[in-house]
């Protein structure tokens, strides 16, 4: 093995994907105008899992409970595939080797396992993609921050109903975050992970 590709082994057992309320129901006010740009983020997000995969990074699912404070992973799924939100099911299913948490509330840290579950995994970057940049995407990333996880948030894989405000939370997440918010497009996985220390 070429001394790139152990570099970028290690730094693959050092990063977690992860994918925020992708398994939405689309079922609030303004859930049309952010539908055409969740599919297109869920798709990036799709190209950027396989990139994982590949990789060997790994891939927690962080989810809103939609208020069934006794729910679990395939009420949640089952709720959104009878939803607006089908097609992201289609697109992103989680699998039987992903992670999936449920969070309460906007961050992904917040109440939930996922500040447990990171250094189990032995993660200590970060690449997040999700729904919605500028509300629970963005408060993941501030307490991913806060906690020094490295972050990209690649610009393409996060979508808000306001394109105005996926830019303003891009731009807070890389001037006040450190967070890279090139595209999947610039930046492939395989390269961000060259980048570890």
């Amino acid at each position: 093995m070429s001394e790139m590709a152990q570099q970028i082994e290690q730094a693959a057992g050092s990063t977690a994907l992860l994918i925020v309320d992708m398994m939405n129901a689309l079922d609030f006010d303004g859930a049309d105008r952010l539908k055409p740009a969740a599919l297109a983020a869920a798709r990036a997000t799709l190209r950027l899992r396989d990139e994982a995969d590949a990789q060997g990074v790994p891939v927690v699912y962080i989810n809103d409970n939609y208020g069934y404070w006794h729910s679990e992973q395939s009420r949640i799924v089952d709720h959104v595939e009878q939803a607006d939100g089908r097609e992201l099911v289609e697109l992103l299913r989680p699998r039987d080797t992903d992670y999936f948490i449920i969070k309460p509330q906007f961050s992904g840290f917040y109440a939930t396992n996922l500040p447990v579950l990171l250094p189990k995994l032995g993660a200590s970057r970060i690449v997040l993609t999700g729904l919605a940049a500028d509300i629970c995407v963005l408060f993941t990333a501030a307490d991913a921050h806060m906690r020094e996880y490295d972050l990209w948030v690649p610009g393409d894989t996060v979508a808000s109903a306001d394109s105005q405000r996926t830019r303003w939370a891009l731009d807070i997440m890389a001037q006040s975050m450190k967070a890279e918010t090139r595209t999947t497009e610039e930046l492939q996985l395989k390269d961000w992970l060259a980048q570890a220390d």
